[in-house]
Formats: structure tokens, C-alpha cells, sequence
């Protein structure tokens, strides 16, 4: 298990007490863990995202509409 010591300023210190107060961690490194998830599972979502996007530009220009792309994914969904 990694072990960390972090200084930071006396607001930044307040705010981070203040949170915990106001949330359901018991403990500083509660909330840290918790911050460090969020910003994991936000940067994996953004190359997924950024992925997807580099694939549907990859794939071309389409030679449906707009209407006939609507509908198929209408029919898929159902």
C-alpha cells in the first residue's frame, strides 16, 4: 500500500476538512482515495470518449440520412 504526506494551504486545509464534514468519508484519506477514483474514472471516460470519436471520424462520411440513421437506431433500441 502506498503511503503519501501532502502540505497544503491553510484554506485548501479548511476546505477539505470542511467537505468531509459535509460528506459520508470518516477521514482524510477517505476523501483523497475518493478524489483520486473520481479522477481515474473521469480520464478513463475521456479516452473512451476520445476513442469513439477517433473512430467515427476514421470511418468516413455516411451515404445515409439523417432520417434513415434516426430509424435504425429507433429499431435497435426496441
Amino acid at each position: 500500500m502506498s503511503k503519501f504526506s501532502i502540505t497544503m494551504s491553510d484554506d485548501l486545509g479548511e476546505y477539505v476538512q470542511e467537505a468531509i464534514k459535509a460528506s459520508h468519508f470518516d477521514n482524510t484519506s477517505e476523501y483523497f482515495r475518493h478524489l483520486v477514483r473520481q479522477d481515474l474514472l473521469s480520464k478513463q471516460s475521456d479516452q473512451e470518449l476520445r476513442s469513439l470519436i477517433d473512430e467515427g471520424l476514421q470511418s468516413g462520411v455516411s451515404n445515409e440520412t439523417v432520417g434513415s440513421i434516426w430509424a435504425d437506431a429507433i429499431e435497435s433500441a426496441q
